[in-house]
């Protein structure tokens, strides 16, 4: 008898198909056959396997899912999150300026803050690591210039500090009820008018500040040129935002109640040239 080559007869064997029949228990009658070889059969598994190791692979990439895998975050994505992170801390760092640069104007404003010490709490720059040595002259200089104006703040008349030719409209209609007192820190004049009476900008300018304060109520400040700053406090509603140019008389603002200084329906009014107070009615007819 002729024996059969071992390679045939895998291969043989690799091809026989198995016959596999589903039989009623009932009935014994066969409902479904299945005829596979052990070829096909591994055929089909691996196929299967393929499947499905590309649809995990298909919806990995099309989805976000991928972003999740390590190593797998794309170059771009990866060079977005590092813009983005450089952005946040800029922002973090302006933000604490915009803090300080506020705090200082409030503290002015309140009358906490004494205007020879604003160089001190310089806000905007960051001066700390500079240390540039002074001449015996300028250090002499600087000394008797503060011990002469230590005390102007409330000695300095409005002549003395405002140009010519200048024209202030009236911020309000109403009567002045009470007058300025540096010594009191009332660094203003108050005007009783009428419930929204328009509260006008006595001079074109920038707005510089506008918000609300619990002891002035709603408070607007304009940047006017020449080095002037007018202040209106406890509206009742303002009508400009920071940023907005105004023309001289163009209402801002209107007459309120609000903070808890106040006493009444009257605007509070003041007047600064470069960092002084000055009496705005030697300037504004208030009759």
């Amino acid at each position: 008898m002729r024996a059969i080559p071992k390679k045939v007869a895998f291969w043989k064997k690799m091809r026989f198909k198995y016959k596999l029949s589903f039989l009623n228990e009932n009935t014994l009658e066969e409902v479904f056959t299945l005829r596979l070889s052990r070829l096909s059969g591994l055929l089909t598994l691996f196929a299967f396997a393929a499947f499905l190791i590309a649809l995990t692979s298909l919806v990995i990439i099309k989805t976000p899912i991928r972003n999740y895998l390590p190593g797998y975050l794309d170059s771009e994505i990866r060079q977005a999150m590092i813009d983005n992170a450089l952005k946040v801390d800029s922002l973090q760092q302006q933000l604490i300026v915009q803090s300080k640069y506020l705090n200082n104007v409030n503290a002015i404003l309140r009358g906490d803050m004494e205007i020879e010490d604003i160089h001190k709490q310089d806000t905007i720059t960051d001066n700390s690591n500079i240390n540039l040595e002074k001449s015996k002259q300028t250090e002499e200089f600087i000394r008797n210039y503060e011990e002469e104006e230590r005390y102007n703040l409330s000695a300095a008349t409005a002549s003395q500090l405002l140009p010519d030719n200048l024209y202030f409209y009236k911020p309000v209609k109403g009567l002045v009820s009470s007058t300025i007192n540096i010594q009191e820190k009332h660094y203003g004049i108050d005007i009783a008018a009428k419930p929204k009476e328009s509260v006008l900008a006595t001079m074109k300018g920038t707005v510089i500040y506008a918000g609300f304060d619990a002891n002035f109520g709603y408070v607007i400040n304009i940047q006017h040129s020449n080095g002037f700053v007018s202040i209106y406090k406890h509206n009742a509603l303002l009508l400009k935002k920071v940023g907005e140019e105004v023309n001289a008389g163009e209402v801002i603002a209107l007459v309120g109640n609000t903070g808890n200084l106040s006493t009444g329906e009257h605007l509070h009014f003041e007047l600064w040239y470069k960092g002084k107070p000055v009496d705005p009615s030697e300037y504004i007819n208030f009759n």
